[in-house]
């Protein structure tokens, strides 16, 4: 698996036979400073975890660019849908279901969080996101959320080994908490985190969460910015 961050919550995933944009907030996003051309370049599915505006981002274009899936929650499916993304592509879940995307599975989780878009248009409600992979390691994608004690039945439900960690505070759990959630309810390889740096009102570095997680035998990987790993 091949993993690429753009900023704020939008991510890159390469697996055999997908390419997945996730959240992707790339024009007008200050981390990235680029178009989103580049990121979409060869896309087969964009996944939303909510409808906010640093989340869907240019979902809307890059769908009609590229005949990509859209995997969402039925009001972000129906917003974009009503704005010229082909129905054939859409796949629709909500919280507790569990759609085929083709190469990989993607169940919708719960996150605490809200979910609008524009001025003020209903969005459903917000998901976290677990992708499973036949051959690659489960991916969680927590979107915008705070700790909630029902990570614990996620972690034993999908057991997810790879985490997408929201720390940057004020809209999400900061650091502490987030590395607080990681290492009382999951067993994760890898943690990622994610949205924190933006905007002025974020926290500006992942400090809290790397020192969190110290001796937690999780790899905290920091990406820069459009640098490609490979988990």
């Amino acid at each position: 698996m091949k993993l690429t961050w753009y900023g704020q919550s939008a991510f890159k995933i390469e697996v055999a036979g997908a390419s997945i944009l996730m959240d992707p907030f790339l024009s007008g996003n200050p981390l990235w400073k680029k178009s989103w051309e580049g990121p979409a370049e060869g896309v087969t599915h964009v996944l939303l975890t909510h409808g906010h505006g640093d989340h869907v981002g240019d979902a809307l274009e890059i769908l009609k660019k590229t005949g990509a899936m859209l995997v969402a929650n039925p009001e972000v499916c129906g917003y974009l849908g009503g704005q010229g993304v082909d129905q054939n592509n859409i796949n629709q879940g909500n919280t507790g279901g569990t759609v085929d995307c083709g190469p990989f599975t993607t169940t919708f989780v719960q996150a605490l969080h809200s979910s609008s878009y524009g001025d003020g248009i209903y969005m459903g409600n917000p998901c976290g996101l677990v992708l499973h992979f036949q051959d690659d390691k489960t991916l969680y994608h927590m979107g915008d959320t705070d700790i909630f004690s029902d990570m614990a039945l996620v972690n034993e439900l999908h057991e997810p080994k790879i985490g997408l960690v929201p720390v940057g505070d004020r809209f999400t759990m900061g650091g502490a908490v987030a590395a607080l959630a990681c290492r009382r309810y999951f067993k994760f390889d890898v943690a990622v985190p994610c949205h924190y740096a933006t905007f002025g009102l974020l926290d500006q570095t992942p400090d809290k969460f790397v020192a969190g997680m110290e001796g937690s035998g999780v790899n905290v990987v920091v990406p820069g910015i459009g640098e490609a790993i490979t988990l």
